[in-house]
């Protein structure tokens, strides 16, 4: 059988089409597009219609994909963007008729279980627990989880302990305070805004965090990873899984900060579609890192779509489950 997962956020649409493994499965075909569904969102509550045109070419391109991979089973979800636009499921009706795709409106508890099922091969297994986090377009997700409880076979089944979403995202964030040129005031201004959603879940869960470590899946954080790394092209095979000190983090965020747009959109690992947006995302993981300070973040490259197809091939018990 085979099996696709597609992702419609508010800045990216993506698609994985995977075949099962005998302890997981194989990526047969990919597609990742930035398309900006949420642009202009906060101010007028819409989807707008140049969002929508560049969103049904994308999911027309996921749908040929799909048939000619002949996926028997998929789930198509749409997040933060569709819950909050007062033209989200007329959005979803037009994509059902222009494209053929039913898609999933999730709610933020079904975005955070997706997330950590998609990451749970990259805990490390000496820790005690993990703090994930996924910063998003329109929102973030913040998930304290617990040792992962392997499944009969296929990848492990996680714990989740705690979660909270975050009503900020990298788009939101730019949009409100501007992303091509940043000073330091704006910056710490915009993580101040993130740390009053953060602090509450921190309060509940940061005086635990003995053996723990933080896991980072977004495009924030593989960024980061690559600029780190000095990759002179993105390379998934060295940036998924890796780790980063909480130095080397700062060091990345210093460096990017005294790039100008221009030098950012040069960036092999950032380019011109991101380059206003990395600051806003920097913002929202060093509110994180302040409320919970662990020494330690493991870099994933994988995450919803990732969780879906697990999720997916579960139910069917492609690994023996029952």
């Amino acid at each position: 059988m085979t099996y696709a997962a597609l992702d419609l956020g508010t800045n990216n649409c993506r698609l994985l089409v995977a075949r099962p493994t005998a302890d997981g499965f194989r990526v047969v075909d990919a597609f990742s597009r930035i398309i900006r569904l949420g642009e202009g969102l906060a101010a007028n509550r819409r989807i707008g219609d140049a969002a929508i045109v560049r969103a049904v070419d994308a999911l027309l391109v996921c749908r040929d994909k799909m048939r000619a991979r002949e996926v028997v089973r998929a789930r198509l979800i749409a997040t933060e963007v569709c819950r909050a636009a007062e033209n989200g499921q007329a959005f979803c009706a037009r994509v059902a008729e222009e494209a053929g795709l039913e898609l999933e409106i999730v709610d933020s508890a079904t975005e955070a279980r997706l997330a950590a099922t998609g990451c749970t091969e990259l805990f490390d297994p000496a820790a005690s627990g993990v703090i994930l986090f996924d910063i998003g377009g329109g929102s973030s997700e913040l998930v304290r989880l617990g040792r992962s409880g392997p499944g009969r076979r296929g990848p492990p089944v996680p714990e989740i302990v705690g979660w909270i979403s975050l009503p900020v995202g990298v788009v939101t964030l730019a949009e409100r305070y501007g992303g091509n040129i940043v000073s330091r005031e704006t910056y710490d201004a915009m993580i101040d805004e993130v740390a009053s959603f953060v602090t509450k879940f921190a309060d509940a869960h940061a005086c635990e965090l003995d053996g723990f470590h933080m896991l980072g899946t977004s495009g924030t954080v593989t960024t980061i990873a690559g600029v780190h790394l000095r990759l002179k092209r993105y390379d998934r095979r060295r940036v998924d899984g890796c780790w980063l000190s909480d130095e080397q983090i700062s060091s990345v965020v210093g460096e990017l900060m005294a790039m100008s747009f221009d030098e950012r959109a040069a960036n092999p690992c950032i380019g011109a579609e991101r380059a206003d947006l990395v600051l806003a995302g920097c913002a929202i993981l060093d509110a994180i890192r302040r409320a919970f300070p662990c020494p330690r973040l493991r870099v994933a490259d994988r995450g919803l779509r990732e969780g879906m197809l697990v999720e997916m091939m579960r139910e069917d018990g492609v690994w023996g489950e029952a």
